[in-house]
């Protein structure tokens, strides 16, 4: 498995090579459509892409921690979170990638 992160700019230059739009405009593109999903989530909205899953934001109320250096009981205050929950088309894809993947000796898993 890659450790390698996805970014801006990978995500434009795909766009720039399979839809043909100029770099500018792909990356417009992409900066577009995270602003909108920002926005929708930040405006307490849900937001679902079909065939890879739902991002939405979930309210945590305040409760105690403990530090588990000291022991010491720290309030912990309210506060929203994202939650992501993949489609299952996306899980699938994924747990086929990983049976279809070869093993480390090189021959495939099947």
């Amino acid at each position: 498995m890659s450790n390698r992160t996805v970014t801006r700019a990978d995500l434009a230059e795909a766009v720039y090579e399979q839809v043909g739009l100029s770099r500018n405009e792909s990356a417009d593109l992409v900066e577009a459509v995270l602003d909108d999903i920002s926005n929708t989530l930040v405006s307490g909205e849900n937001v679902k892409i079909s065939s890879f899953g739902s991002f939405s934001i979930r309210e945590k109320g305040e409760r105690i921690g403990r530090n588990p250096k000291t022991g010491v009981e720290v309030p912990i205050s309210p506060r929203k979170v994202l939650v992501f929950r993949a489609s299952h088309v996306l899980k699938d894809r994924i747990n086929d990638a990983d049976t279809n993947a070869p093993s480390s000796d090189g021959s495939s898993s099947f």
